[in-house]
C-alpha cells in the first residue's frame, strides 16, 4: 500500500463536511467561554476555529462553519447578531490568504483583519439601521472584535504549531 505524504494529503468531501460540523460544534460550545467588551460578546474560540477551518479545509468551508456557528449561537442565545459579519469576514479572509500563500502567518493576519476591521465595519449598519441603534459609532466595533480575535488567534498559533510539529494537520487544501 502506498504511503501518504501529509503535505499532499487531500481530504474527501465527506470528511470535509464532517470536520466542518465538528468544528462548528466546538465553536458553539466554546462560545460559552465568552466575555463582554464594550457592548460586544467576545468569543475567542470562534476565531480559533475560523483559522483551523481556513487552514485545513479552505475558505468556503471556513465561511460555512462560521455561518453555522453564528446561526446556532444566536438561536441558542449564546451570541449576538454581530457574530455573522465578524466571524464570516475573518474566516473568508483567513482562508483566502492561506489558500493563495500557503503561509500560516497570512491566515492569522487574515482572521485579525477580516474580523476586527472588515467585520467591525460591517457590524455598523447592522447596529445602526437593522437594530435601530442610532448611537452606534462607525469604528465602535473594531476594538472589541480585535480583542476577541487576538485571543483566538493566539490560541490558534499555539494549537496549529503543536499539531504541525506532530504531523497531525493536513495543511493543504484545494
Amino acid at each position: 500500500m502506498k504511503e501518504h505524504n501529509r503535505s499532499n494529503y487531500r481530504l474527501s468531501q465527506t470528511t470535509k463536511l464532517v470536520l466542518t460540523g465538528v468544528l462548528s460544534a466546538i465553536a458553539i460550545i466554546g462560545s460559552t467561554f465568552s466575555f463582554p467588551i464594550l457592548g460586544s460578546k467576545c468569543a475567542p474560540v470562534q476565531h480559533l476555529i475560523n483559522i483551523i477551518t481556513a487552514v485545513v479545509l479552505g475558505p468556503s468551508y471556513a465561511v460555512g462553519a462560521a455561518f453555522i456557528a453564528s446561526l446556532l449561537r444566536n438561536l441558542l442565545g449564546l451570541g449576538t447578531v454581530f457574530a455573522f459579519p465578524g466571524s464570516m469576514c475573518g474566516a473568508l479572509l483567513a482562508g483566502l490568504l492561506y489558500k493563495y500563500t500557503k503561509k500560516l502567518p497570512f491566515a492569522y493576519i487574515g482572521e485579525l483583519v477580516g474580523t476586527s476591521i472588515i467585520g467591525g465595519l460591517a457590524a455598523y449598519p447592522i447596529a445602526s439601521y437593522v437594530l435601530g441603534n442610532q448611537k452606534a459609532a462607525l469604528l465602535g466595533f473594531i476594538p472589541p472584535f480585535f480583542i476577541s480575535t487576538a485571543g483566538g488567534t493566539i490560541l490558534a498559533i499555539i494549537i496549529i504549531s503543536a499539531c504541525k510539529k506532530k504531523g497531525m494537520l493536513p495543511l493543504s487544501h484545494k
